[in-house]
């Protein structure tokens, strides 16, 4: 029973990231049924109804669940911040993402979910303006050392 869960988990990942939401809130919602307490069905399941059935307080709890379970697990973060984002919360997706970056902060799927929502990193010195040149430089040097 649990290796035919994480098949249709396994399944499930690929096609929602082949785009095929219904197909993969189907096989989510069937692994989740062999083992609702595991985290990552949870979480799954919680972003697929949040895009397939937008029943967003069922998602968000399914996802909060999932990261209480497992709070070391990015893709739980990026789960919930996605939810967010489909509800309309971009403040509060923002800052499940940022707590996401905070485990990983390289990983390339909540990067690119900030990147296309146009934000940028908190300036090097908060108490001077973005634009300042120590802002400017400290900024280009940190981001050649890979240390943001």
């Amino acid at each position: 029973m649990v290796g035919e869960a994480e098949e249709l988990y396994n399944r499930g990942r690929a096609a929602f990231n082949n785009g095929k939401t219904l197909d993969a809130l189907t096989l989510f919602e069937k692994a989740f049924n062999m083992e609702p307490e595991n985290p990552k069905y949870q979480s799954y399941l919680g972003l697929c109804i949040a895009y397939e059935r937008g029943k967003i307080k069922e998602a968000i709890s399914l996802c909060e669940r999932a990261l209480q379970a497992e709070p070391g697990k990015v893709e739980c973060y990026l789960n919930l911040g996605r939810v967010y984002l489909r509800a309309g919360l971009k403040l509060r997706a923002v800052e499940v993402f940022r707590k996401g970056l905070s485990i990983d902060n390289k990983n390339p799927e909540i990067v690119a979910e900030l990147q296309a929502m146009g934000l940028r990193n908190k300036a090097i010195i908060s108490s001077l303006p973005r634009d300042h040149s120590l802002n400017k430089y400290l900024g280009k040097i940190i981001a050649k050392l890979g240390l943001r």
